[in-house]
């Protein structure tokens, strides 16, 4: 019987959520034995291979780049799970969401206190960099989601005892004790 295939990648976010991933500890030797990764961080593996059972995302969408991927990840995977508060809700890069976009480039590349070697007041505007939107998205507004982990980042233990119910086909249990804040 072939193992179930998992496919993780980070949008706009700050990669915490993977670091969870791999804060399982010893568990993560488990994880391998019941999984085979596909495209993620995790392996290197860049692109698809084959479909994917469980797709986890980190992270919002703050640029066409991470819209690609995300409805990527959709086409390839049969069950998306929103991973933490920037792939649920925009998290700290979702900060920026009432201020206009020319006004954050003019603060980072213009006017900011660090900013000192652009005194011709060039903003980046090649066409191979990716569009910024006009605000960032959580996940769910862009794709259709089938799961969420709260948190930032989702604690280790969540995220083990979600991948193991979906893997094996036991219900999920989230206890009080996973999911908390405190």
């Amino acid at each position: 019987m072939s193992k179930p295939v998992v496919a993780t990648t980070s949008l706009a976010g700050c990669f915490g959520c993977h670091m969870s991933i791999l804060d399982i500890d010893e568990k993560i030797l488990d994880l391998v034995e019941l999984v085979e990764f596909n495209k993620s961080p995790i392996d290197d593996i860049k692109e698809f291979t084959k479909p994917c059972d469980i797709g986890l995302i980190e992270g919002g969408c703050c640029n066409s780049e991470n819209v690609h991927v995300l409805k990527d990840f959709r086409k390839n995977c049969k069950i998306l799970i929103s991973l933490g508060e920037c792939a649920i809700m925009g998290g700290l890069p979702a900060l920026r969401n009432g201020i206009p976009v020319q006004e954050c480039l003019e603060e980072a590349y213009l006017n900011g206190p660090s900013v000192s070697g652009n005194k011709k007041g060039i903003l980046p505007n090649d066409d191979e960099l990716p569009m910024i939107l006009d605000k960032v998205y959580p996940c769910h507004e862009v794709v259709k989601i089938d799961y969420y982990l709260p948190g930032c980042p989702p604690r280790a233990e969540l995220i083990w005892e979600a991948l193991a119910a979906l893997i094996t086909g036991n219900e999920l249990k989230l206890p009080y004790e996973v999911v908390k804040f405190d």
